[in-house]
């Protein structure tokens, strides 16, 4: 008989989902009875189906040609299982070797166990309070969403939905279960009935966790094993979408176990708090986006504000005072017109380089001062103009040049500064480690390897203290000394002013590595991330509150560069506005009519992008593209091989005007 399932759904994350197969294979064997792996994938695109059956030939792999939804995925396979316990688990997740053991171990000696959830640590070893929560009832619910759960977290009227006031560390019977690891028992499934298809995604292990009470089964919180979680429930806190898609979530739960007229006056409720964590969710994005271009602008227009006043009065060609109009409407245009210009120059990204604001600045100053000749009403002082742009210049490096000054002690304002970078791990781990940065193009500084390997006891001579070694100036070989061992990480940290620290999965089994995450010290603070066994991504998280990320090679291609994005967007919306006022005329030469304004729509509003990767997986970021570098060539024999190297040779050596050449060449196919 199967003692387990588990059961994974997958939406586009292959880096993740391979390492989470190959945490739940090695928990498998520690289990050491019959167990059956489903994964379920949501018509991914990004080579996770193929990555599967290369990679876990002993998985039961189901691939959906479109994406159904969290609840209906996880269906499909449940009315598959056979196990005596059936474990829904996130792709993005870990298990510990013994996980599976001694969860099942727990559901044995509780028979009245129906649901069991675990204890979740985000991507830094933080502990995640989802892995235990409260039934969201209408006021629990109402605590959460108006934030009075987070002010009172532990307490036990304003903190149930997290049930903050239990003992992270101690077993306790529970009413809701996390969606990332909700391991059950069949018998109560077949009792209660499975997922609610309503809810696509949210939701749903909320409503399977309150019928399971209802049936008369416990849930309980287990702490006796440990997960790592790298997104956790808050990962898109600041979205608008996670807003309306979770909260709405909860008005379907209520309007399905509440009484009609509380669930209408929580639905009200609900919907009201919806709208304004939306707001919310927007203000805070938009703040956090514009806050530096506002605090330039406040700099720009004091700096103005005093030429002015002195121009006035020191200047004898200035015949009075200027009016009221320069400093409220003219300053205002002339700070827009800098400021977007540096924008539009690469002033903003990182690093920050200070040729990039000074000519912005100066492309600024020219435009203001052509145009202002033709408005006789608004020319006020070609002097000004040419002060102004100078000082805009000064307050936006200096501005720059502070704000590094505070992060980082130095005034290197140009040079993007290189984390240093430990690998956990063997000589060979560690080598693989360094070419997959290098391939990546990873701005980081490898100090070296911790050794992994414990040195050899001698009865005879006790083992004396390996020094710490100093960091090697050139690049790894093969006979390169570790720095120092495992048991000496936390000096090693603290010694070379680490940033970032990976460890080999190959190396350190999982619960090793959660071991370390919980027991390094929080100071210095320092980042973690994984290399699983024979992969190519090295895979880590900030925080609970930032998406799991990467190490890859789309961080290396030109096309996902903030610079290029800029003008490829900037070209997106010029084109599609120019082929809109020529719509009369082309549309009656394109081979598919019907769809020549929709995509020009769609690429004006941001939804498609004329030019892009359609044969190559591209990252989440990456629009849709309408035609492929390979439709220039214009050949019908083109294999799917060709097609993907030539989309990988254009995002690689990407500029703006190779899209303008492929619009060129196949003009008559903008509506396929």
């Amino acid at each position: 008989m199967v003692k387990l399932s588990v059961i994974i759904v997958n939406y586009n994350v292959c880096y993740f989902l391979e390492q989470a197969l190959l945490s739940v294979r090695r928990a498998v064997q520690k289990l050491g009875q019959p167990v059956e792996v489903f994964v379920v994938d949501n018509n991914s695109a990004d080579g996770s189906v193929a990555m599967v059956r290369a990679r876990f030939p002993e998985v039961i792999l189901i691939a959906n040609h479109d994406n159904p939804g969290f609840s209906k995925a996880n269906n499909q396979a449940l009315r598959l299982a056979t196990g005596e316990y059936q474990l829904l688990l996130n792709p993005d997740t870990v298990v510990e070797e013994d996980t599976f053991r001694a969860c099942c171990d727990f559901m044995d000696a509780h028979p009245d166990a129906g649901g069991l959830g675990v204890k979740m640590l985000d991507g830094q070893g933080k502990f995640l309070p989802e892995s235990k929560r409260g039934l969201p009832t209408p006021m629990v619910a109402f605590y959460k969403i108006f934030g009075l759960a987070a002010l009172f977290p532990k307490s036990r009227t304003f903190g149930r939905y997290h049930l903050g006031f239990l003992d992270n560390d101690q077993a306790h019977e529970i009413e809701v279960l996390s969606g990332a690891f909700m391991l059950m028992r069949k018998a109560a499934l077949d009792q209660v009935g499975l997922l609610d298809e309503d809810y696509f995604m949210y939701g749903e292990d909320i409503d399977l966790s309150y019928r399971l009470t209802l049936g008369g089964w416990k849930n309980y919180y287990f702490p006796g094993t440990r997960i790592i979680h790298y997104k956790g429930e808050s990962t898109k806190r600041t979205s608008v979408n996670y807003v309306f898609v979770f909260y709405r979530a909860m008005v379907i739960f209520a309007r399905k176990h509440f009484a009609p007229g509380r669930a209408g006056l929580f639905s009200l409720l609900i919907n009201g708090a919806i709208w304004l964590r939306a707001g919310a969710a927007v203000a805070q994005r938009l703040a956090t986006q514009l806050a530096p271009l506002l605090l330039d602008a406040g700099l720009v227009w004091l700096g103005m504000y005093f030429l002015k006043e002195y121009w006035e009065h020191n200047h004898r060609y200035v015949p009075g005072t200027y009016p009221p109009r320069y400093m409220l409407a003219a300053v205002p245009v002339y700070i827009g017109v800098w400021l977007t210009a540096v924008f539009l120059s690469g002033g903003y990204d990182r690093p920050v380089r200070t040729s990039r604001i000074v000519r912005g600045v100066l492309l600024g100053t020219v435009l203001i001062s052509a145009a202002s000749n033709f408005l006789d009403a608004w020319r006020f002082s070609k002097a000004l103009i040419i002060l102004g742009g100078a000082w805009a210049t000064a307050a936006l490096v200096g501005r720059q040049l502070l704000a590094h000054f505070i992060k980082y002690k130095d005034f290197r304002l140009n040079e993007r500064r290189q984390k240093n970078i430990a690998i956990v791990g063997s000589g060979p781990e560690s080598r693989r480690v360094r070419q997959l940065l290098e391939a990546a193009g990873v701005q980081a500084r490898v100090i070296g390897y911790v050794n992994t390997e414990a040195p050899t006891p001698n009865t005879q001579h006790p083992t004396p203290t390996i020094p710490l070694q100093p960091a090697p100036a050139a690049a790894s070989t093969a006979s390169e000394e570790p720095l120092g061992e495992l048991r000496q990480l936390a000096d090693i940290i603290r010694l070379y002013a680490l940033d970032e620290l990976i460890f080999c999965g190959k190396d350190l089994p999982a619960s090793q590595i959660i071991s370390l995450m919980l027991t390094l010290p929080p100071e210095p603070p320092v980042a973690y991330k994984i290399l699983p066994e024979d992969s190519q991504y090295i895979i880590g998280s900030s925080s609970k509150d930032s998406p799991g990320d990467y190490y890859t090679l789309d961080i290396a291609l030109n096309l996902y560069q903030p610079r290029q994005a800029r003008a490829k967007r900037l070209l997106d919306m010029l084109s599609s506005g120019a082929l809109l006022v020529l719509a009369p005329l082309l549309v009656w030469f394109q081979k598919q009519p019907a769809g020549y304004l929709r995509n020009c729509l769609a690429v004006l509003l941001g939804r498609r992008t004329w030019v892009g990767l359609r044969y190559t997986p591209g990252p989440a970021r990456a629009r849709p593209a309408v035609l492929s570098p390979a439709d220039a060539a214009q050949s019908a024999l083109l294999n799917d091989v060709t097609r993907r190297r030539l989309e990988l040779l254009y995002a690689k050596d990407y500029e703006p005007e190779t899209d303008l050449g492929i619009l060129l060449r196949s003009w008559r196919r903008l509506g396929q």
